[in-house]
């Protein structure tokens, strides 16, 4: 049984909801990458060097990154070469093993959130301003509450004019309150307050929201540092969790802000944003290959419930879904 059938017929067994989901936000990102790979395969009939040179710019220019590029043609290639293959329509098929088994990574990096067991789990979000954290923050109170979870919210972006109310708003929208200060005030002091009160209200989710931009680099990472003290000092062993919030949409950029971030504090894991509104979709896999952080959540649409948590294989099947129909068309046909 070729991979892609494994993969669809896994598929077809989870949730619909998610995979449509999944498929649709991944439209773009599908339509520019299987037009050029399909577009590959049809000028090539065997599997020699100059396939794999362009697949390698296909790759590039999918933000894949250099590196990881570099990567997974060598891997292609000795895959290709172990199993004999001479077709290039069968080429597709390992491209797609080849990207879940990067996607997956080390099975002991979970992308399950580290939720406590009967106590207060504290997350906190950290991103530059526009990539969508506080619009992040509100959705994953939507799906914690769903989930049946008690959730409050910490408004610790006093610095960016807006951002307590834009919090407030998200607050009201999915019934959550929201500890704040004053727009200026010290964002440790807030977490602090956030923290107390998560405690006496014996709540199972503290979602906090930092800033993204102070005077520079250095500020900002020293202000998160802070803050970090502040709930460590008022709950042993917080934050349990420190997400990255990065915008698909800014390709490469992401990967800079990604390395930043890890660098100054312990990132543990990646949300990704606007996956839908863009057509390089491949930084997750640079993001997880280069930097080993995994991806948690993409943001697939607008919508409240468009932030959905990372499913390698999911996320695979967005990418090759119009080749995976295709293929099944073909076979029935024969």
């Amino acid at each position: 049984m070729s991979f892609f059938k494994k993969l669809k017929e896994k598929i077809t067994k989870q949730t619909d909801t998610v995979s449509e989901k999944f498929k649709e936000g991944l439209t773009k990102t599908r339509n520019s990458f299987s037009e050029k790979v399909n577009d590959l395969v049809a000028r090539y009939r065997t599997v020699d060097e100059d396939f794999f040179e362009e697949l390698e710019e296909i790759l590039i220019g999918a933000d894949v990154g250099v590196s990881t590029v570099m990567d997974l043609i060598d891997e292609l290639k000795m895959e290709v070469k172990k199993r004999n293959i001479k077709d290039t329509k069968a080429v597709q098929s390992v491209i797609s093993e080849k990207l879940v088994e990067i996607y997956q990574g080390d099975s002991k990096q979970s992308v399950d959130i580290n939720m406590q067991e009967d106590s207060l789990t504290v997350i906190l979000m950290v991103g530059v301003n526009g990539v969508g954290k506080t619009t992040t923050l509100g959705k994953l109170a939507n799906k914690f509450k769903n989930e049946g979870k008690s959730v409050l919210l910490a408004a610790g972006d006093t610095f960016r004019a807006g951002a307590i109310e834009q919090l407030e708003v998200w607050g009201e929208r999915v019934g959550v309150d929201v500890i704040k200060q004053s727009a200026g005030s010290d964002p440790a002091a807030v977490m602090y307050d956030a923290v107390q009160a998560a405690k006496s209200r014996k709540v199972d989710v503290l979602l906090c929201d930092t800033a993204g931009r102070l005077q520079n680099k250095v500020n900002l990472m020293k202000e998160l540092e802070k803050v970090k003290k502040v709930i460590e000092r008022e709950l042993p062993g917080a934050p349990h969790e420190v997400l990255l919030v990065l915008d698909a949409t800014t390709g490469q950029n992401a990967m800079t802000q990604a390395k930043t971030f890890a660098e100054a504090t312990d990132v543990t894991g990646i949300v990704l944003t606007k996956l839908d509104g863009t057509a390089k979709g491949g930084i997750v896999l640079a993001i997880r290959n280069e930097l080993s952080i995994p991806v948690k959540f993409v943001g697939l649409g607008e919508k409240v419930d468009d932030l959905q948590e990372f499913d390698a294989e999911q996320y695979v099947y967005g990418l090759f879904a119009d080749i995976i129909e295709s293929a099944d068309e073909t076979q029935e046909n024969s």
